[in-house]
């Protein structure tokens, strides 16, 4: 049992966030308030010049009277926390008209505003990467400017690091959804370290957005070798309002609704099925095996990553549930010569995709590496090469494109809740592109993952080093950081 022993005083400043629960007062929210407060501090409010989100006017008839949200491209993008986690702005985005933009005033985003999650989520804070588009703010997120007092890239460094979020987490209310409200968010203490750190953490961040951004368009290049092989380099799916179909259509596909029979996904089947080089179905490239659900009242706080739809993406793969060891033991058995549909060892190994099926279905992560103790969930499937018709890395990008994208949609449109069944995975058509294309392909993919490692490496240290300057002094962390990182150039 933890036990906290506050000062009436305390109490009494929390209880102008209308806060007198022992939640808020647990001991590891108290030992960082101590540490920041060792040093010069300042709370977020004097620190920033904006504060807002979409909802900032309250007033919900107004606001759907002037913004219509588009899923067809149009003026200005939306971004959304789903377009910040899968660090794309470009494909299956929202969309305002310029109308809804300019009404928005308030909440254009430029490229290095601070976003919070106010809702689900609460507390997960992003940067914005440069970006090139008219762009808004979407809902369910707070937009923060930093004032002159103050260094961007090092608040976002702080915010987003382990003491920061602290003070986020402290200040979420209990309610379903979890929330965070904008004066919460104003009272988060601050360390307010010198110029020095400030500039080299600064730069740390900076250099980090550059290697993603060389990263992102290697992996673009490789997206448009893709496309172009399949003629469909400038192609946008397209919602047409009527078509006309042949009834012996519906008995073959065993689908009735107009949704399933869009022209734009003949477009896409076709130019597949069209190419030169061939193709084939996903079923005859790769084996293709379940994954497990252990339910919720299996997950802890720490141990053996559960992998959940949410936590994979085209780049990465990230920990939010975990296990106990002894139940990680149980589901990942000894076994011999045991088929790989068959097994009942569902630890992944290398060389293996990882590829949800539901909720967000259709994103694949590529297993380059012998990867750590693991279970996915039951949303993921796991795909074992079956022969070297393709490599695992043109795989996964075909995977992730469009050309995938488009084929889950026609599968899945009309459900509320995203579930594309293994059956319908099995059908998914590939093309086989050149050998020399897939080396091509492969080497881009390769190299924009060594910078993606070496930006999310750069992060990392950043935080590290703020987090060091807290529990220790600011000539350790910044002595640590020129260690780690190169500040040369």
């Amino acid at each position: 049992m933890q036990v906290s022993i506050v000062k009436l005083s305390k109490v009494k400043e929390a209880s102008k966030l209308f806060r007198f629960d022992a939640e808020y007062f647990q001991p590891k929210y108290l030992i960082t308030e101590g540490l920041i407060q060792k040093s010069k501090y300042s709370e977020l409010r004097g620190l920033i010049s904006v504060l807002t989100d979409y909802h900032a006017n309250g007033n919900y008839k107004i606001l759907r009277d002037n913004v219509e949200l588009k899923s067809e491209k149009d003026y200005a993008h939306m971004i959304r926390t789903v377009d910040i986690e899968r660090d794309n702005f470009e494909n299956d985005v929202i969309c305002i008209n310029e109308h809804a933009y300019n009404f928005l005033e308030k909440t254009k985003v430029y490229g290095g505003e601070i976003i919070i999650n106010k809702i689900g989520n609460a507390g997960k804070v992003y940067l914005i990467p440069p970006i090139e588009r008219a762009t808004s703010l979407g809902m369910n997120q707070f937009m923060i400017r930093a004032n002159e007092s103050i260094n961007n890239y090092y608040l976002f460094c702080y915010l987003s690091g382990k003491y920061g979020q602290n003070q986020l987490s402290q200040r979420i209310t209990g309610a379903v959804p979890l929330s965070i409200d904008k004066e919460s968010t104003r009272s988060v203490f601050v360390p307010l370290f010198s110029d020095n750190i400030q500039k080299l953490v600064s730069k740390a961040i900076k250099d980090h957005f550059k290697s993603s951004d060389k990263s992102k368009k290697l992996y673009k290049q490789a997206q448009n070798i893709l496309l172009s092989e399949l003629n469909l380099t400038n192609w946008q799916p397209k919602h047409q309002l009527t078509f006309i179909k042949n009834y012996s259509d519906t008995e073959q596909a065993k689908r009735i609704d107009a949704e399933y029979y869009q022209p734009k996904y003949d477009k896409i089947i076709n130019a597949i099925k069209n190419y030169s080089g061939g193709w084939d179905i996903l079923d005859n490239l790769v084996s293709i095996k379940k994954s497990i659900e252990v339910g919720s009242s299996e997950y802890l706080d720490q141990g053996v990553p559960f992998i959940r739809v949410s936590n994979i993406s085209p780049f990465e793969m990230s920990e939010e549930k975990y296990i106990s060891e002894s139940l990680y033991n149980e589901l990942t058995p000894q076994e011999n010569n045991i088929k790989f549909e068959q097994s009942k060892n569902y630890q992944p190994k290398q060389d293996e995709i990882l590829f949800s099926k539901d909720g967000s279905p259709g994103i694949a992560y590529y297993l380059k590496e012998q990867p750590s103790k693991m279970i996915p969930s039951g949303g993921i499937l796991r795909l074992k090469s079956k022969n070297d018709k393709v490599n695992n890395e043109y795989l996964t990008l075909v995977l992730n494109s469009v050309l995938t994208q488009e084929q889950v949609k026609r599968d899945v449109g009309g459900s509320i809740i995203l579930h594309w069944r293994p059956d319908q995975v099995k059908e998914t058509v590939i093309p086989i592109l050149s050998e020399e294309k897939q080396i091509e392909i492969q080497e881009k993919i390769t190299e924009s993952f060594t910078l993606r490692n070496q930006s999310k490496h750069l992060l990392e240290c950043a935080k590290q080093a703020v987090e060091m300057a807290i529990e220790q002094n600011e000539k350790t962390a910044l002595n640590w950081l020129k260690k780690q990182v190169d500040f040369s150039e």
